[in-house]
């Protein structure tokens, strides 16, 4: 026991120094090769768990845009979830992926496009990003102008500022432009967007509920909001999720009509589906509405249904948004009857057993739940496999097997080397109880 504690010991203290010397060697690369091209370079953050990653690839990430496209850039995949991809992904304060960063050759940031989009949307964005070289930080300096230009060059710095939600930085940076700049460039919607989307996130995370709810009325009404009216108004019904059922409801009552309108055409026209509905029936369940929030899902769960058919490899990003929108409405039967067949659509990956396994544990069958979990181990890698190690241990401390759990764990982190310290020393602590 003592020589196993002693090695976890050493995995755990190893110097990080190296694993982050590997990251940035595979960034340099990238860069020599846009300045040898002259072109920028386009960073594609994705993991075989997002949704959205495979939204994208297989709709909108095709085609002659997507083959122009690579001809004006220099293209770097990152796996969010391999060790360079993780790390760079912390680093660039990618909060949501997939992501689509475009640096400069010197590894500034021009501007970067989150989440689903829709072909036109995606396509439309790129094109005014490939067309500008000025990095951030010169927009930074060019918005401190009263001009148009600097009108422009505002909107862009809040907006990048939203996207790393670094909503303290972001209001300190627009409060010390001059004030006379700031009263020319709140003429502009999107500049008004940029600053409201921040005061919201601050408020957010704050759980300041007043701040919040005049920050998200102003949000979303905002005519230059777009497809993101979902994930503004879900910060809305997180900060008020400490309210009484009654309180809540009137505070979201007034805006019942409006947000239902509004969600249903984004519904029709906007790419992430799956946010929408999720959206759709939390507004629901603020309002007191169970049966509406029932009606949600269940309508999302038999659309899901009728475009995916019976052939769930078609498109795994439906297949995927079916097995969530089963377990929102807790039709586990269901899902548990779907797991095994996500899992023999997709063999080559670790996600489905593992989420599947995940599911049976959390719901205190351990012994139905580790066959999936050791199916999943050996297809992980990078973040996921210390995931994976994780539940793995705690299916088998259910089931009284602590030595092997101790072996998972050392098993886990030999493998894992420096790499992700803080999920390592976690799962150290699940044997030391």
């Amino acid at each position: 026991m003592f020589r196993l504690l002693l090695v976890l010991t050493l995995l755990l203290t190893a110097r990080p120094s190296a694993a982050t010397e590997a990251a940035q060697a595979v960034l340099d690369q990238a860069l020599a090769q846009a300045r040898e091209r002259r072109q920028p370079l386009l960073v594609d953050f994705h993991a075989p768990w997002c949704y959205s990653c495979y939204y994208m690839k297989r709709n909108v990430l095709t085609g002659a845009e997507w083959q122009a496209l690579q001809q004006q850039v220099v293209l770097l995949s990152l796996d969010a979830d391999s060790p360079e991809g993780a790390h760079w992904k912390n680093q660039w304060q990618v909060k949501a992926i997939p992501a689509y960063l475009l640096l400069d050759g010197d590894g500034q940031e021009i501007g970067r496009i989150l989440a689903e989009q829709t072909r036109p949307a995606f396509y439309a964005q790129m094109a005014a990003l490939t067309a500008r070289s000025t990095p951030l930080t010169g927009l930074r300096q060019r918005a401190r102008e009263a001009t148009p230009a600097g009108r422009a060059a505002a909107a862009e710095v809040l907006a990048a500022f939203a996207a790393r939600r670094a909503a303290e930085e972001g209001l300190a940076w627009w409060l010390q432009l001059p004030m006379a700049v700031r009263s020319h460039h709140q003429a502009e919607p999107a500049v008004r967007l940029g600053r409201d989307r921040l005061e919201l996130i601050r408020a957010e995370a704050a759980k300041d509920l007043p701040t919040c709810s005049a920050s998200a009325a102003a949000v979303l009404d905002n005519p230059a909001l777009g497809c993101d009216y979902a994930y503004e108004l879900q910060r809305w019904l997180s900060c008020s999720s400490g309210l009484a059922a009654e309180p809540r409801k009137a505070l979201f009552a007034p805006r019942r009509t409006a947000v239902e309108a509004r969600l249903a055409r984004d519904a029709a026209a906007c790419a992430d589906q799956r946010s929408v509905v999720f959206t759709a029936a939390d507004f629901q369940q603020a309002l007191g509405n169970e049966p509406a929030r029932r009606a949600v899902l269940d309508r999302a769960i038999d659309q899901a249904r009728s475009q995916l058919g019976a052939d769930l490899a078609s498109d795994r990003n439906q297949a995927d948004n079916l097995r969530v929108f089963l377990e929102r409405a807790g039709r586990m039967e269901e899902l548990d009857a779907l797991m095994p067949r996500l899992i023999a659509a997709w063999p080559q990956d670790y996600v489905y057993p593992f989420r599947h396994g995940r599911s049976l544990l959390a719901r205190g069958r351990a012994a139905e739940a580790l066959p999936f979990l050791d199916q999943a181990a050996p297809l992980a890698y990078g973040l996921n496999r210390l995931k994976v190690a994780e539940q793995r241990v705690q299916a088998l401390q259910a089931l009284d097997r602590a030595e092997e759990a101790r072996r998972v764990v050392a098993e886990a982190l030999k493998a894992n080397g420096p790499w992700f310290p803080e999920d390592a020393a976690a799962l150290r602590r699940l044997i030391e109880r």
